[in-house]
């Protein structure tokens, strides 16, 4: 199936793990040809191509309400809910917009600029779901940094509190747009480096609830497996909260992908999947990114990474103008400092960095 053929995600539930698999390589290869000629955010999207097939796989979209967080990482699902013909018109006026868009599409049930509303999105979409006695799964996809934002910290204390049914999936590419900081940060590296250890399996799970006898062995094993969480992970932190956990997972073996998801659609109560992927995956330049150049890119040649738009000579771009003004300014007055909206590269402040690494 060429990827400009789907038109729904139903289109890929009869698909088998090795056909997910190679769609999956050509999907990336519709991205990179795709954003290579408009322009766009790369990275994060051929991260995600794994994660967003097997979303669509064990969900059923748009009657459960899938939320990505930051919004710029949905293109694979925009791919998938029939809008890849759409494409040569990313981020053009009266085309496809490069976040969710409600009007776009019966299967963007959200939509916001940037970052660290979706965890609040959709606690709000599984209250209304309780209140009117509806059945549907509420996923919301958090990662890019998002995790570190106020209002993901805030709803995080409130899914805790109200323990309403739905699945935050971490996706946890430990880049972010640029590095990382803090306590958040630390903590989350200490649940990365943890093994997967989720030991009750589900048909176990199934098979102990009949007895009394298997309730009480499913009680200790559960105990067990909680006692193992506090000791390999040093610092839980979604158990913090009141939220299960279950992760690490390699977010690019779809066959694990799909099997924790679906452990995760019968969980009773808030339950968070760790997924750990690769930023850029698929594209070596973007794969050895470190400083987030592939993170939004312009029009580019795939073959060789290099910019297709060229500044006249001596032309500099708005961020290097305020940077460099930025820069002069700092030299004569010792009490300026700079703040980065947590895209040092993008904004031309590492220079700033360099130059004055405590202001």
């Amino acid at each position: 199936m060429r990827v400009e053929d789907i038109r729904s995600p139903e289109q890929i539930k009869s698909m088998s793990v090795k056909e997910l698999r190679e769609f999956a390589t050509d999907i990336r290869e519709f991205l990179i040809r795709s954003i290579s000629q408009t322009g766009g955010h790369l990275s994060s999207n051929l991260g995600i191509v794994e994660l967003t097939l097997a979303m669509h796989y064990v969900f059923d979209s748009p009657s459960d309400k899938m939320i990505f967080d930051v919004g710029h990482q949905s293109y694979v699902h925009k791919i998938l809910t029939g809008r890849a013909h759409k494409f040569d018109t990313l981020r053009k006026k009266n085309g496809l917009s490069g976040f969710q868009k409600r009007k776009e599409s019966e299967h963007d049930c959200w939509e916001a600029g940037h970052s660290s509303t979706s965890l609040s999105a959709g606690l709000g979409m599984a209250i209304a779901r309780d209140l009117k006695g509806e059945h549907y799964e509420v996923i919301s996809v958090i990662g890019d940094g998002a995790l570190t934002g106020g209002m993901a910290l805030e709803a995080l204390n409130d899914i805790g509190a109200l323990h309403k049914k739905m699945i935050i999936i971490f996706n946890d590419n430990a880049m972010s747009i640029s590095k990382n900081h803090g306590a958040v940060e630390k903590r989350i590296t200490n649940l990365r480096s943890s093994p997967l250890y989720r030991t009750v399996k589900k048909d176990v799970k199934t098979n102990l609830n009949h007895s009394k006898t298997g309730l009480n062995v499913l009680n200790s094993l559960t105990h067990i497996r909680d006692s193992l969480k506090e000791n390999l992970v040093k610092a839980p932190l979604f158990k913090e909260f009141g939220l299960d956990y279950l992760g690490p997972v390699d977010g690019h073996d779809l066959k694990a992908l799909i099997k924790v998801l679906e452990t995760a659609k019968e969980h009773d109560g808030p339950i968070v999947v760790h997924v750990v992927t690769k930023k850029g995956k698929g594209y070596p330049f973007a794969e050895q990114d470190k400083l987030g150049k592939w993170h939004g890119v312009s029009p580019f040649d795939p073959n060789t990474g290099q910019s297709l738009i060229k500044l006249c000579k001596d032309e500099l771009s708005w961020s290097e103008v305020i940077s460099k003004t930025l820069i002069r300014l700092a030299f004569k007055h010792p009490e300026i400092v700079a703040i980065t909206p947590a895209m040092a590269n993008g904004s031309k402040l590492l220079e700033f960095a360099r130059l004055f690494p405590d202001r």
